[in-house]
Formats: C-alpha cells, structure tokens, sequence
C-alpha cells in the first residue's frame, strides 16, 4: 500500500508540475492581444514615420544604463568600435555586457558581423561597408536605415535573441519586438518568430517584401504584457557568403539588418513562488489520499 501511495503521490507531483509549467509557458497567451506593425520602402524616409510609431507605443528611449519599469531599448550598431566590425566578429554578448541593452545573440553554426562605419575612419574607402569585404557587390545590394552599419550573422541566416535585465544573467520578458531589414525580395521567407517562458510559441510573422536592391522593410510586434522570452530571426534564405548573390538563382534571398527596437527587458517572476504553488499542490493530492 506504501508503495501504490509513494507511485500515486510522486504522479500527482509530476502533474502538477507539468501544469504549472504549461500554465507557465501559456499564461495570458491565448488571449493576449498581438499588434503588427510594418513598413517598405526604398528610402529610409519611406518607412521612419511607421517606426516612430512603434517607439512611441514602446515608450521613452532608456538608452543604456540602468533598468527600468517601462520604456524601450534601441540597437542600431553605430556605437560597434571598429575592432569588432567587420571582418572580425562580433561577440553576442556585447549588448548586454559591454554596452547593457539587454540582449544576447546566439546563432549555430557561425558568427555575427557588423559592417565597419566608413565615415567614422574619414578615409573614403569603400571596401569597409556595407559587408562588401565578403563581396564587392553587396555595396550595391544592402542599405542601412540609420548611419552606415548594418548587422547580419554568418554562416547562418537564423539569429536567437534572448533578452536579460540589461547588464546581467537574470532571464527576463519583452512585451514588444521589432527590426529593419535591407532587401527582402522574397515574401514569406524573412520571418521573426516569437517565444515565451519555456519556449512557448507566440507567433510566426513575415517581414513584408519589396522588389530591388537597397530597399527597406520593418516589422514590429507588440503584446499588451511582457509575455517574449526571446526571438528567433530568419534572414532570407541564405547566409551571405564569398560568392553568393541574389543573383546565383531565382529563389536566393540574402537579407541584412539595421535597427532592433523592443520594450524594456523586465524579470521574470521569482521561480521560488513557482515552487510554493507546486508544493502546495502535491500536499493537496496527498492529503486525499489520505482521507481516502
């Protein structure tokens, strides 16, 4: 009987946390109320007034420092030091340990690269930007929204970004997340893919395309609560490299980025209460068993 009681008492503690888990990675989801912002265009004019829009509905610009209750945090790769531009790598760390936004970048396999701002070293060389050190002809091909650089991961065309209490290790929870990308020819191949705690799905939303090179596209998505853990990015369809253009055959999409913007990281909530409420749910299957 001890033996059916320890069985029985160990799979109600396994259901509970299997629901607290569930409940965890789903709360507020299914009916959370998901906006969708987008722009195209072929001048960064084209799309800056439907950006602005989407910062305001983020909130005040926190900069770097410090943490914060509300607001938004802003990336646009102009404060890289050009020992971590291209052709070197950037660590995926940078932005939330040397300069503390929040996020941390992870792509398997590969690197990321941002392209060296040409006019930071005023020496008029053409061959430092806009990724044209992996091929000449990704000058013409990519154009950035705001100063000179541009951002893209190599050896991949998919980059994970999870988001942390800036300048920590404490996982946190974005509310909203949104990104430009430079020539999306393709229509729904560029894609930013949103999780919850515990990898919860939120959604699958396509970056809108636009015919031509040097063109731009936003997407932004926002919640009403913090509910992403962290965003999955697909670039086209493939990583940029020696020798690939968009040229090589009709279904070959290279896509670059500029500007990520998302609402302020906040902590997720304390795992200890977590515990309390699993605890509390196997004394409750054992004290039935007991009366039973």
């Amino acid at each position: 009987m001890d033996g059916h009681r320890y069985r029985t008492t160990s799979r109600v503690a396994t259901l509970a946390l299997c629901t607290i888990l569930i409940w965890l990675g789903r709360a507020d989801t299914s009916h959370a109320r998901v906006l969708t912002t987008t722009a195209t265009g072929s001048t960064a004019a084209d799309v800056q007034r439907t950006v602005d829009e989407f910062r305001v509905a983020l909130g005040r610009n926190n900069g770097t420092g410090g943490t914060f209750k509300n607001g938004r945090r802003e990336i646009a790769w102009d404060d890289v030091p050009d020992a971590l531009a291209s052709p070197a790598s950037l660590p995926g760390n940078f932005y939330n340990t040397t300069v503390p936004r929040g996020v941390i970048f992870e792509v398997t396999p590969g690197s990321f690269r941002v392209c060296m701002d040409d006019n930071a070293d005023n020496d008029d060389d053409p061959d430092k930007i806009l990724f044209s050190d992996i091929l000449s002809s990704y000058a013409g091909e990519f154009a950035p929204f705001s100063g000179q650089r541009l951002f893209t991961p190599i050896g991949s065309n998919v980059v994970d970004v999870s988001f942390f209490v800036p300048g920590t290790t404490i996982p946190a929870l974005t509310r909203g997340f949104g990104a430009i990308f430079s020539d999306v020819d393709l229509a729904n191949t560029t894609s930013i893919e949103l999780f919850g705690l515990f990898g919860a799905p939120l959604g699958t939303f396509f970056v809108p395309s636009i015919t031509g090179n040097e063109t731009l596209s936003f997407l932004g998505i926002s919640f009403a609560s913090p509910l992403i853990s962290r965003v999955r990015i697909t670039n086209g369809n493939t990583a940029l490299a020696a020798g690939v253009t968009d040229q090589n055959g009709a279904r070959v999409d290279l896509v670059t980025m500029d500007d990520f913007l998302y609402a302020e990281p906040v902590r997720i909530p304390n795992p200890g209460t977590l515990s309390l409420v699993a605890a509390g749910l196997v004394l409750l299957g054992w004290g039935r068993l007991r009366r039973r």
